[in-house]
């Protein structure tokens, strides 16, 4: 039986390999008059029952640039525990940790910088929320006493952000 799923999975990975290689399988552009010209892209490249795909460009105010993308298809999704995004998603629970990612994304790096803004409470509040986003993977040390988020974190935190808004 295993060795079927293989097959099969190797059949599907050989049609679409195909059908990428063909002329017509050419990126869609972006039209004016099409609002889902992303959406049509990612329907042109997945199989059913579909995919989701987050994407971004970044420019941070300080200067860093960043480019992420990451794609999974519904059917691997849904077979996922999500029980294991609970700790990841759950540091992004709490409006000090919201604002400390925001400030770190505005170029506030070091701890100094960050224990001047008001609205962060004690040092010993500062220091537990920020070794919160990084025991999660949303911050990482770059030296003694200052942060930066991950570059490849910072698409996925601005997406979860975006996804929030109502």
């Amino acid at each position: 039986m295993a060795e079927e799923n293989l097959s099969e999975r190797v059949a599907r990975l050989e049609e679409r390999v195909a059908r990428l290689e063909e002329p017509s399988a050419a990126v869609r552009r972006p039209d004016a008059d099409d609002a889902f010209w992303a959406l049509h892209g990612l329907k042109d490249r997945a199989d059913d029952p579909g995919a989701v795909l987050f994407t971004g460009s970044v420019t941070l105010p300080a200067g860093e640039h960043y480019e992420w993308q990451q794609g999974h298809t519904v059917d691997d999704l849904l077979a996922d525990d999500w029980s294991q995004a609970a700790e990841t998603l759950s540091a992004l629970a709490h409006p000090v940790r919201l604002l400390l990612l925001r400030e770190i994304l505005q170029g506030s790096r070091t701890t100094a910088e960050l224990a001047a803004h008001e609205r962060l409470g004690t040092t010993g509040q500062l220091y537990h929320h920020l070794r919160q986003l990084v025991a999660a993977g949303w911050l990482r040390t770059t030296a003694r006493g200052q942060y930066s988020v991950p570059g490849e974190r910072v698409v996925p935190v601005l997406t979860v952000l975006a996804a929030a808004r109502r």
